[in-house]
């Protein structure tokens, strides 16, 4: 008698006639639509960046917008909200979401369909632009920190969150315009920009983070200012934290001034867009500056009329050449790389199902 064959499951369908899903850039949409919406997305989500990228070249600027779209739909995603506005964060489901944009943003990476507008263009421009998995990473690990409850002790670890939400995203928006990987000095340029752009966002919006739970002013630069942890925003601390801003907005200024000199290698629309959103943030820090402990009485906004001065200065700006800063800013692209890398991703929580809208 023979011994019994051993069982083997079958599959579902002959595997001859097995497929592997073929790649489809931008998950099988026509790019025309994939930039339509995202130009929708840029224009919802914020108007001074809808504003310089008008004055880029059109296949920078369609790629600039379409590079956006994922970026809005990620914080979007990550904190509960749609195009920005009042935070909705879930602590049950949130480093689940971060679990889903990964997945997401994994799929366009490698041309699949996601049944994601925003993620499918993400496909798109990282074809035309060369984007890689480690630089979207270094993004959504800036939403992972916030998913986490995350704080930052130290002006590095502060630093360190500037880099993965907004430093890697200038780094993506240099090979948008056509920065080579290996030009690292422009790179770095285009990382400042993304820093400066950053802290000027903590700066700005420090009340509305506070009503999050949210505060992305070191733990130790509170100390220093005899500000108790989750006070700084009560009347009685507001001097002391009008001083720690200001070393925040100092912060801001030394990268931007080193993103303008870097800016001088660009070609003249591309310098032209990139100086008139720094001279939009800036206009920004100097009104935080000037209105001292009332800055937070409301949100801090440029005008569309100062926006159209200040974008017709970058213009005459862009036909000359900026200085390089001495000294340079303290905090560079390969030392938040490092300490970024060292730290290490954040280890994602159970699991916890995730709203149909996210799945």
């Amino acid at each position: 008698m023979k011994p019994p064959r051993p069982f083997r499951p079958r599959p579902l369908a002959p595997s001859r006639i097995l497929r592997t899903t073929p790649r489809q850039v931008g998950g099988g949409r026509e790019r025309e639509e994939l930039v339509e919406l995202a130009r929708k997305s840029i224009r919802q989500g914020s108007k001074s960046f809808a504003l310089a990228s008008r004055l880029f070249d059109k296949p920078t600027r369609e790629k600039a917008w379409l590079l956006y779209a994922w970026c809005r739909r990620c914080d979007d995603i990550a904190d509960g909200q749609d195009h920005g506005g009042t935070l909705n964060l879930d602590e049950a489901t949130a480093q689940r979401r971060i679990e889903a944009i990964r997945v997401l943003t994994r799929r366009a990476l490698e041309g699949q369909p996601t049944a994601e507008e925003a993620f499918d263009a993400l496909g798109q421009v990282a074809l035309e632009a060369g984007l890689t998995e480690e630089m979207t990473d270094d993004v959504i690990d800036g939403f992972a920190l916030d998913a986490d409850g995350w704080r930052p002790r130290s002006e590095a670890d502060l630093m360190r969150y500037a880099f993965h939400v907004a430093g890697a995203v200038g780094v993506m928006m240099a090979r948008v315009m056509g920065i080579p990987t290996d030009d690292h000095a422009m790179l770095d340029r285009a990382f400042d920009l993304g820093l400066a752009f950053q802290l000027t966002n903590i700066a700005r919006d420090l009340c509305e983070d506070d009503a999050a739970g949210r505060c992305y002013l070191p733990q130790e630069w509170l100390a220093e200012g005899d500000i108790p942890p989750g006070e700084h925003m009560r009347p009685e601390f507001r001097e002391q934290l009008v001083a720690l801003v200001s070393r925040l907005l100092d912060l801001a200024d030394e990268h931007e001034a080193a993103a303008r000199w870097g800016a001088n290698g660009l070609r003249l629309r591309q310098r032209w867009a990139v100086l008139a959103a720094a001279n939009i943030h800036g206009a920004i820090r100097n009104e935080v500056r000037a209105l001292g402990p009332h800055a937070w009485d409301h949100r801090v906004r440029v005008g569309f009329l100062s926006k159209l001065t200040l974008t017709w200065q970058a213009l005459r700006e862009a036909f000359g050449s900026a200085p390089q800063p001495d000294p340079m800013p303290r905090w560079t692209r390969g030392e938040l790389m490092t300490i970024a890398r060292m730290a290490g991703p954040i280890a994602p929580m159970p699991q916890t199902p995730l709203p149909d809208e996210v799945v």
